[in-house]
This record gives structure tokens, C-alpha cells and sequence, in this order.
């Protein structure tokens, strides 16, 4: 991959062994981590099934700018990323964005076009308050342990295993996902709260897929389909899975159901 074009934005891609189809696939990752969280299992997967897949870190995320003041990004900031990296793409890119991503992409939809959406886990439409008060009575030492992420500190491991994951994932591989975790941009938290929700008046609504994990703590079920009425959508909810689609074992059960619908849509 020529990194140049991408400017100083991370950007890693996956390019299938033969023709690729026409539509890209640009990966979106959430709060808290970078590109890597999808170079795990999705983006070799996606490029095996015949399309391109690329994956960026958003600004002040894993290698790409800004890393010195993340605090000061916001998420009009990141839709500028997406904007600016779906622009170098051969082609307009199918959006695939989760958690934080999610949220991401639907703002993107204010303003620019896209030939389909993936929203993973996604924040819905109306924020993360819900979400926030939610784990507040369900696990309060979970919520406080993700605050202290964002202002720079180190989770517990437990704490990480809870936020992401469903499955009794092995501890090297947990150990590792640990030390990758980074700090959040407070003003891009505020902006998912309260401060610069989506204009569902403003969108242009594209093909759209919502799915959700059946133990996500985080992004709860019932969240997701919130999402997915705002859209008109169904929301598929994916059986033993946590927050961490793309991460767990059995991260085919996420991956699968986007290659279906993207050929049913002519992707």
C-alpha cells in the first residue's frame, strides 16, 4: 500500500489475490483503539471474498496525526478523516464504522454520499446518555474504569474483558489488545453525548445494515434496534457476541452477514 496518498492518516488494506470488486470497503474503528482492532481477522477475510478493505486510524489514533492533543478532536474532526480518506479511494467506499465509528459514519451522511452503510454496535442516533446511565446501574465499576481510560489512565484487564468481549478470551491475546487500548478525545465523548448528534433530516440515507451483539454491555440489544427504527431497518443481533464483534473467536458470525447483504445490495 502506497501510505502517501493517505497523507498522514494511518491507512492499512487488505487488496484481494485477483480482481477486486468495484466498491472498496472502508473500516471504521470505535473509541479507544485505532486500524488494528479490524487487522486482526476482518480485513484478509474481506480481501479472501474478492474486496478491497482498508482500514484507517481516526486522528490522534494509533499511527496517524495528532497523537499530542487527541482532547482536542472532535467528531465533525473524524468525519473530515473519513471524508478525506474515502476521497483517495478508487472508487466511493461502502462504510463499515463501529461503536464510536458508528456514530462517525452517520454523521458523515450529513453532508456527503456513500454507496452503503455498516453500523456496528454503533452509537445510536440519539447518543451515548442512554448507554451511559444504563451501565451506570448495571455495572458501575465498568463505567468508572472506561472514564479513566479516556483521561489517560490504564484499565483494569478484567475491565477490558468485560467492555469487548463475551467469549473467555485467551490472556496473551487480551494482554495484547491491553497494551494497544489508548485514550479517548474527551470533546469527541461530549460530541457522542450531547453536543453534535445526527441530523437524520440532513442524510443521505444509503443502503444501510445494523448489527448488534447479543451480550454487548456496552452498545445493549435494545440500543441497536433503536438504531435500526431510525433508519427503517431491521437490526440483525448476533448470537453470543459482546461489543468486540470483530475481535471474538467467532468474529465470522459479524463478518458473514455484511458479505451477504452487500450482495444482495450489488456491492
Amino acid at each position: 500500500m502506497n501510505r502517501s496518498r493517505f497523507g498522514d492518516l494511518e491507512v492499512l488494506c487488505r487488496a484481494p489475490a485477483g480482481g477486486a470488486h468495484e466498491t472498496p470497503l472502508l473500516f471504521v474503528h470505535g473509541a479507544y483503539t485505532a486500524a488494528w482492532c479490524w487487522d486482526e481477522f476482518f480485513l484478509s477475510w474481506f480481501a479472501e471474498q474478492g474486496y478491497a478493505a482498508y482500514a484507517m486510524s481516526l486522528s490522534g489514533h494509533g499511527k496517524s496525526r495528532g497523537r499530542a492533543y487527541l482532547d482536542s478532536f472532535s467528531i465533525a474532526d473524524y468525519v473530515a478523516d473519513v471524508a478525506e480518506v474515502a476521497a483517495a479511494l478508487p472508487s466511493p467506499p461502502v462504510l463499515i464504522g463501529h461503536s464510536m465509528g458508528g456514530m462517525v459514519v452517520q454523521k458523515f451522511l450529513e453532508n456527503h454520499s456513500a454507496p452503503g452503510v455498516v453500523l456496528m454496535s454503533s452509537v445510536p442516533p440519539q447518543g451515548l446518555l442512554g448507554s451511559a446511565f444504563g451501565l451506570a446501574f448495571a455495572r458501575p465499576h465498568l463505567l468508572g474504569d472506561l472514564n479513566r481510560l479516556m483521561g489517560g489512565g490504564q484499565p483494569q484487564m478484567e475491565t477490558l474483558r468485560d467492555a469487548l468481549f463475551h467469549e473467555a478470551i485467551e490472556l496473551d491475546r487480551l494482554q495484547r489488545y491491553y497494551h494497544l487500548c489508548q485514550p479517548e478525545s474527551h470533546r469527541a465523548i461530549w460530541d457522542m453525548s450531547l453536543f453534535d448528534l445526527p441530523f437524520l433530516s440532513r442524510m443521505q440515507i444509503p443502503p444501510m445494515l445494523v448489527l448488534g451483539g447479543e451480550y454487548d454491555v456496552l452498545i445493549p440489544p435494545e440500543q441497536v434496534r433503536m438504531t435500526a427504527a431510525c433508519y427503517g431497518v431491521k437490526a440483525q443481533i448476533l448470537p453470543g457476541l459482546g461489543h468486540g464483534l470483530m475481535m471474538e473467536s467467532d468474529w465470522r458470525l459479524a463478518a458473514e452477514p455484511i458479505v451477504r447483504w452487500m450482495k444482495e445490495k450489488g456491492l
